[in-house]
């Protein structure tokens, strides 16, 4: 557990004095000098991260609460983020869905479509802006396949929200707009609608695609009008219409606002089930089992899905559809919320298994990637509908605080794939299950429990989506800094009584260190933030990834020499989870250890990082590691040090046209060292 940091007490400034016109009272007059940032970053990320620490001080957010558990979930799931960035060399940084390899994934890179709405919207937070954007150049520059669906353009438009980049935001939008064109192979122009088979829909064994086989399977087949994929449609279409309109298009501003507008409308017009009274698909299969047009018989998690993209009437009739989230006999699981109802009669049957493990279904397992979707959903009716129905900013932090716990696995962290609504234990249980990024988590903090609630227009709003003190669900304090918003740093903190940061009562904010509103009550402050341009991007190359096997960069070393163990220390993937072991692995030795990669022709290079995992037992980093580079048919020593365990070891020299370079290692007590990631880098240059 996260300890509490004592703060470093500094007073705030007057920046501007901001009244939100939704506060019946202007808010409380501002009064203070500039402030230091509050939380001691440093100690923070050496608590979370250990010697991996300097990556994350001067990138991420920082986010301190009364509650150690959102916390601690909070730097976690930062950690995921960091370990699911892969390096492609010249191609930069993507995002992967799964830390290691499936047979589904998009080769030779890792990448999957389906889970980059929730990856950009990670990682728009981060004071680095290469890694999200690295992630969306390269998917808009032929990797998208629309394996799944996606809403990639409405995440792309939620991260302008964010750094206001308006070249970023544009540069892709021709091919937006073409990856849009490319599903009409799944529209039906008769009906205005989008369907799509659940499995390509990363739903596999829903409703439709069950019922559809008569109840047997459900793992292929169930082509069903969805929720899902015309909410999608329908944000991305709405997304591409704003980011034409930035970038002066006007006519194709319209088009796609009348395509996003008309694709709303039937979503509302047919989707809307009045005997579920919850939005439910209606078939395209038409077999024995089901009928063309017929809707399903049960509710799902995925019916709330319109509200997560504002898709839904400001209206008393559709808002009690969440009754329905709130129900034990319905969505309401013990440990967290079931993606169909109980009543459902193939409800958590198990139909799938890889050998004896159960394997992936939706007929009832909590999953983390639709829970985030429909806490992002409940944030937006909590934030600007007038109807929310039963849903109240109380039920939002329990079930926020109930999604945090799933991410505890006895006293370590370690989110996984799917959970059993009643107990909250993991179901899939697989290698590949561990640190699983297709969820968001840091979004939810960020956006509803802190409540910044980006803007394309130059003002920062601010909602925390908190309980009024008393209530069981409240949070006594809470402080985020070194927030990026518009290309400047901003803060916010609640203290309910003064006491615990001793600046004042109640909710502030913070503009590039100088208090800029502030009022006595939770609730929505407004403050006017002009953008200016975000620091550049900086980068480099990292010349020793190796993406197919059995090309260049190869890699050889002393002992060991599988060549799927040789691929992993370079294959640009780096974590340090002991339940995923990644890297070479030497013999167990007292002789001195090597590992070297060959680049096949000169690179020129600077810097070589070493990543080295520790694991306090069988596993131990070496004593000291020497690098030597090949140059013109001649081996030199370039650099030395000792290396640190579980974080990166960085050596410098010269820059100089090196073929090879070689990592001479001295094993500690006869212990087997695992080098994790190879990084040979210097400053990027383009192909």
């Amino acid at each position: 557990m996260l300890a509490t940091f004592r703060p470093m007490l500094a007073a705030a400034a007057v920046l501007a004095t901001v009244a939100s016109p939704s506060v019946s009272a202007p808010a409380t007059p501002l009064h203070a000098p500039t402030t230091r940032p509050m939380l001691d970053h440093a100690a923070i990320a050496r608590a979370h991260f250990g010697n991996d620490a300097p990556w994350y001080e001067h990138r991420i957010p920082f986010f301190q609460s009364a509650d150690p558990r959102i916390d601690d979930v909070y730097y976690y799931r930062w950690s995921i983020f960091r370990a699911h960035q892969r390096d492609l060399g010249v191609r930069g940084y993507i995002t992967t869905e799964f830390a290691d390899d499936v047979s589904w994934q998009r080769e030779p890179y890792a990448s999957l479509n389906d889970a980059s709405g929730f990856h950009i919207a990670e990682g728009r937070w981060l004071n680095d802006r290469r890694f999200t954007d690295d992630y969306i150049n390269f998917m808009y520059e032929g990797g998208n396949d629309r394996h799944f669906t996606d809403y990639m353009a409405d995440s792309v438009w939620g991260r302008y929200l964010v750094d206001g980049d308006r070249a970023a935001a544009t540069r892709h939008l021709a091919v937006m707009r073409h990856i849009y064109g490319l599903w009409d192979d799944h529209y039906d122009f008769a009906k205005g609608l989008y369907f799509i088979e659940p499995l390509l829909d990363a739903t596999e064994y829903t409703v439709s695609s069950i019922d559809a086989s008569g109840g047997e399977d459900g793992f292929r087949g169930g082509d069903a009008f969805r929720p899902t994929i015309n909410s999608y449609m329908a944000a991305n279409a709405r997304a591409i219409s704003r980011i034409a309109g930035l970038a002066g298009d006007t006519a194709l501003a319209h088009s796609f606002a009348v395509r996003a507008d008309g694709l709303r409308a039937r979503l509302l017009a047919d989707l809307w089930n009045p005997a579920l009274d919850h939005f439910a698909d209606r078939y395209k299969a038409d077999n024995q089992h089901v009928k063309y047009w017929e809707p399903i018989r049960a509710r799902e998690l995925a019916g709330y899905l319109p509200w997560m993209f504002d898709l839904v009437p400001d209206d008393p009739r559709y808002a009690g559809a969440w009754a329905h989230l709130l129900d034990p006999a319905s969505l309401a699981g013990e440990a967290g919320m079931r993606t169909v109802e109980k009543t459902y009669p193939y409800y958590m049957r198990q139909y799938r298994y890889l050998g004896t493990a159960r394997e992936c279904q939706w007929n009832g397992p909590v999953w983390p990637y639709q829970t985030t979707q429909v806490l992002i959903a409940m944030a937006n009716l909590l934030d600007h509908y007038g109807n929310t129905g039963p849903v109240t900013r109380s039920a939002y932090m329990h079930l926020l605080r109930q999604y945090t716990a799933l991410h505890y696995q006895g006293g370590r962290l370690d989110l996984e794939e799917d959970y059993d609504p009643a107990t909250g234990e993991p179901i899939v249980g697989l290698n590949r299950s561990h640190h699983y990024f297709h969820s968001g988590y840091i979004d939810l903090i960020l956006s509803g429990l802190v409540g910044i609630r980006p803007r394309a227009d130059d003002v920062l709003e601010v909602n925390p989506l908190l309980p009024a003190s008393g209530d069981p669900q409240a949070l006594a304090w809470f402080r985020a800094e070194d927030i990026p918003y518009h290309g400047h740093k901003i803060a916010v903190t609640w203290d309910a009584d003064g006491t615990h940061y001793g600046r004042g009562t109640g909710l502030s904010i913070e503009v590039d260190g100088r208090e800029a509103a502030r009022r006595a009550s939770p609730g929505r402050l407004t403050v006017p933030v002009t953008r200016i341009p975000n620091p550049p991007i900086a980068r480099t190359i990292n010349h020793a990834v190796q993406l197919v096997r059995g090309q260049f960069p190869m890699a050889s070393a002393s002992t060991n020499p599988d060549p799927e163990m040789l691929h992993d220390a370079i294959d640009g993937r780096l974590w340090f989870f002991p339940e995923l072991p990644n890297g070479w692995t030497s013999a167990a030795s007292n002789d001195p250890q090597w590992f070297e990669v060959n680049f096949g022709k000169p690179v020129n290079a600077d810097t070589a990082e070493l990543a080295f995992f520790d694991d306090g037992h069988s596993i131990s980093v070496p004593v000291s590691v020497t690098i030597e580079g090949l140059s013109n048919h001649h081996w030199s020593v370039l650099a030395q040090a000792r290396p640190l365990a579980n974080g990166i070891t960085r050596l410098t020299w010269p820059k100089r046209a090196v073929s090879r370079l070689k990592v001479r290692m001295k094993p500690a007590q006869g212990k087997p060292l695992r080098l994790v990631e190879f990084r040979a880098v210097s400053e990027f240059k383009a192909p």
